[in-house]
């Protein structure tokens, strides 16, 4: 079967610490992040060619009367500009297919990892958390990468602006050196109170998406008993506290919004210095427009610093996060139920008063397990996608819909295989819904297949036919069910009777 995972092999995460984490990502990728530090440089130090240019077109061509000077300063500054504009093209591409690749390697380590795990997922974390994981946190973690493009390039213009500063003005450079660290300090208690809200914030939505999913997947349930009103009421209390967390966040965000201002007033002050010091004479008037426009330069690099300063601990966040799961072992799910001893290439029927503990020791099995049971989610779409993700022929989807006795389903829907199947698959019913995830077990051929109770909402005679069927399809191959269903236990090449989790 073909792979359609972004790389055969993202590599073993480094889960020893969120900042581990995201030097494991630089690291995966590390010519690339090279190549964008270098594309990064270029472009910002480049920024500052412009304004020494322009400084040189007024001293030599118009201050100077020289036309033929103020014509070539012109020309260079018109070549330079489009080498840069070159220059921020490269710097960008790069940086997007660095972030793509973080949050690609990032998504592909959680989904494998929690396909490994199985039902210990369910037990460790929300619909809601491991949604947002996937989604709010994997773009934090690649946006931070950024820093490791513009932001070592920053440093460096900001590096090379200041030495040309000193050689205009010491007072300049020093205020213009020691803006970075204010501003840092001033910047630092706002965006660390934000991370705060932020995380608060998410908290309580993954919590109201995880009680959205259970309201709609038990909606009838809850209509047969009459807590549809209940149950509302507890989702628009949750809401409430949700919203008040985004208006808290939003309030943050409104002083982040006045910090971006900061390298503004930053330059003002710097720009009424060396107004200062060209009334005296202490600099002269091209030098004094050298210094605007290096200044004016500087905004980028402290637009970028500042944007890292945001970025940073929020990808440090995220990858807590990401690392919390992938630190998550199939070894820590109970330890009471222990492993049973099954025959290879056999039917097996674990029998157990305790459907809990049976699947608890079942999961524990070796090997490719695959755990199919009757709370796994059924995709919406065709029937066909949502049963074999459109990796199998229609002689392989007819032999496995034959084994779990589910043709009469295929047939009842408008248009068989083709039908649109909707999110858990709610326009069928139980029984349906129970063949169809069987149908998609058996296609996934796994070395061992486990099946809890997957016969449970079938009558006897069908119950029997599927039992015979899955022992003739799976002959030769490994094959666990929990079943205290004696139709089941005659198919079997071995019983387990599982008691006190033993």
């Amino acid at each position: 079967m073909a792979s359609h995972a972004p790389y055969d092999d993202p590599g073993t995460p480094d889960v020893r610490s969120p900042w581990r984490y995201l030097w494991w990502l630089v690291w995966m990728q590390r010519r690339r992040v090279l190549a964008g530090a270098w594309w990064g440089s270029l472009w910002m130090c480049g920024l500052v060619l412009p304004p020494y240019l322009i400084s040189r077109a007024i001293a030599d061509g118009l201050r100077g009367g020289d036309r033929g000077a103020l014509v070539w300063w012109c020309g260079l500054l018109v070549g330079v500009v489009a080498v840069l504009a070159l220059l921020g093209v490269a710097r960008h591409r790069t940086m997007t297919l660095v972030r793509t690749d973080a949050a690609l390697r990032t998504a592909q380590v959680v989904v494998e990892h929690v396909t490994r795990l199985g039902g210990v997922v369910r037990r460790k974390l929300s619909a809601g958390e491991l949604t947002y994981l996937q989604n709010g946190d994997t773009q934090r973690i690649a946006h931070a990468l950024t820093s490791t493009g513009p932001g070592v390039g920053a440093v460096v213009a900001y590096a090379v602006t200041a030495v040309l500063l000193v050689r205009i003005s010491p007072l300049v450079a020093v205020v213009v050196l020691l803006g970075v660290p204010v501003l840092a300090v001033v910047t630092a208690p706002v965006l660390k109170r934000l991370h705060v809200v932020e995380a608060g914030y998410r908290q309580s939505q993954g919590e109201l998406s995880s009680r959205a999913g259970d309201i709609v997947a038990g909606l009838k349930v809850l209509s047969g008993i009459g807590g549809k009103p209940a149950f509302e009421e507890r989702f628009r209390d949750k809401s409430r506290d949700v919203l008040r967390d985004g208006y808290r966040v939003s309030v943050w965000l409104s002083w982040v919004q006045v910090l971006w201002g900061l390298p503004a007033l930053f330059l003002g002050v710097v720009t009424w210095i060396v107004a200062r010091l060209a009334l005296s004479g202490a600099i002269t008037v091209e030098e004094m427009v050298a210094v605007y426009l290096y200044v004016g330069t500087l905004v980028v690099p402290v637009s970028f610093f500042v944007e890292g300063a945001d970025a940073i601990p929020r990808a440090l966040v995220s990858a807590g996060r990401v690392i919390d799961l992938v630190r998550l072992r199939p070894e820590e799910k109970d330890a009471d139920a222990e492993p049973f001893d099954m025959k290879d290439g056999a039917l097996t029927v674990v029998v157990s008063s305790n459907a809990a503990a049976a699947r608890e020791a079942v999961e524990r099995l070796p090997g490719q397990v695959v755990v199919a049971d009757n709370d796994d989610y059924l995709f919406p779409g065709p029937v066909r996608e949502a049963v074999s993700v459109g990796v199998h022929d229609d002689a392989e989807l007819e032999r496995a819909v034959w084994v779990a006795a589910a043709a009469d389903v295929v047939e009842a829907l408008p248009d068989g295989l083709d039908s649109h199947l909707e999110s858990q698959g709610r326009n069928v019913s139980g029984g349906q819904r129970q063949r169809l995830r069987l149908v998609r077990a058996l296609l996934s051929d796994p070395e061992v297949l486990v099946l809890v109770e997957p016969t449970s909402a079938l009558d006897a005679v069908t119950e029997a036919a599927v039992a015979e069927r899955v022992r003739q399809a799976r002959c030769g191959k490994t094959t666990v069910v929990v079943s205290s269903s004696p139709l089941w236990a005659g198919q079997a090449d071995q019983v387990v009777r599982l008691e006190a989790s033993r």
